[in-house]
């Protein structure tokens, strides 16, 4: 493990990383616990529970997210290298091993930077993982980096990885309409209306999501030459039928592109960062099956997962991140604050939530 940054590191103040992650199962027995964890407090049963443990037993019980985060860890931790700045770069993850409560304690006293392994504003994307941080870091000094939905690096490699996809499509199927739908993981629409900073009016998941999916299009239509709107979806719907949430969800999509005659469809999962049980069976399964149904061939962009633009990015911004933390005010001024205020992102109850600038996170 690389010795913690001395003070002349472009990371100082900051003596290690931390990717923090959603967490998966890593084998069968591993996979009801797990979504026991996630579900804590909902009353969710058993027997609803079973049908998703489904899912993550036609992969062999094991969810591809913990091998992805340590993959980034490792990328992101040799790009920081390459830069004068070797540190630890660990995963810990909130509802499987390793868990952040375990991890955070022993790199006490920080301090300690936190990546969260989602670039998006909400509830479930941001301030749940804060308030993990707040039960699971006693002790350590935490700052978080900023929400990186704008990172250069990560805009062009989802914009990129689209295109390649759009090339593929267009060279296997060279005849018939073809369109092009953005995909991301839904939220309730009560969460995306609390999306944001106090005073922006809500709905930052989505919007930053739709500006995206604006982006990427507009490059496509440029690129291949054709007609493209701007189509975003969503998957991985749950919780109970009379909850709204955001929509319309890509089978209810793929059904109505196929009856406007629609025959190739390319998916591009600009919402999510790796191909993790999102994508693997909500898209390449279960979307894919739809599809077949409908008589759609569909084509699947790959997630940036350890691209070298992307974590290039990241490095930028760390680096930005520490600097920030010695006092260049000016260092962070391309992204979102990186501290959140007590109201951002409201979700289920008033739990405590870290890196805010009530809890000093930026003065390590």
């Amino acid at each position: 493990m690389p010795a913690a940054p001395d003070a002349d590191s472009p990371l100082a103040p900051f003596r290690s990383v931390v990717v923090l992650g959603f967490g998966g199962p890593e084998a069968p027995e591993e996979v009801m616990p797990f979504l026991r964890r996630v579900t804590a407090g909902r009353g969710v049963p058993d027997e609803r529970l079973a049908i998703v443990a489904e899912h993550y037993h036609q992969f062999g019980g094991r969810s591809p997210i913990n091998d992805q985060n340590r993959a980034l860890g490792a990328a992101l931790a040799a790009e920081l290298a390459d830069r004068g700045a070797p540190v630890a770069v660990r995963l810990a993850n909130r509802n499987s091993p390793p868990y952040a409560a375990d991890v955070l304690p022993e790199l006490a006293p920080g301090p300690v930077l936190v990546l969260l392994t989602s670039p998006w504003r909400s509830y479930s994307s941001c301030r749940q993982y804060r308030e993990d941080l707040a039960a699971a870091g006693a002790g350590v000094t935490l700052a978080k980096l900023p929400p990186y939905a704008a990172l250069p690096g990560f805009r062009s490699a989802v914009t990129r990885c689209t295109l390649e996809a759009l090339d593929a499509a267009l060279a296997a199927d060279s005849q018939g309409p073809l369109a092009l739908v953005c995909i991301a993981h839904s939220i309730p629409t009560a969460a995306d209306a609390a999306a944001g900073r106090p005073g922006e009016g809500g709905h930052a998941y989505s919007r930053e999501l739709r500006d995206l999916a604006d982006e990427v299009t507009q490059a496509a239509a440029r690129h291949t030459g054709l007609d493209l709107a701007t189509d975003l979806a969503w998957c991985s719907r749950s919780g109970p039928p009379q909850q709204p949430w955001l929509e319309p969800d890509i089978l209810d999509r793929l059904t109505e592109l196929a009856a406007d005659g629609i025959r190739s469809v390319v998916l591009a999962p600009i919402g999510f960062l790796s191909d993790h049980m999102e994508v693997v069976y909500d898209l390449d399964t279960e979307a894919a099956a739809k599809a077949a149904e409908l008589g759609i061939r569909l084509h699947r962009a790959p997630t940036v997962g350890t691209d070298p633009e992307f974590v290039a990015g990241l490095a930028d911004l760390a680096l930005a991140r520490a600097a920030a933390a010695r006092g260049d005010d000016a260092a962070l001024a391309a992204y979102p604050p990186a501290d959140c205020p007590p109201d951002c992102c409201r979700g289920r109850g008033p739990r405590p939530a870290l890196c805010g600038p009530e809890d000093g996170s930026d003065a390590p």
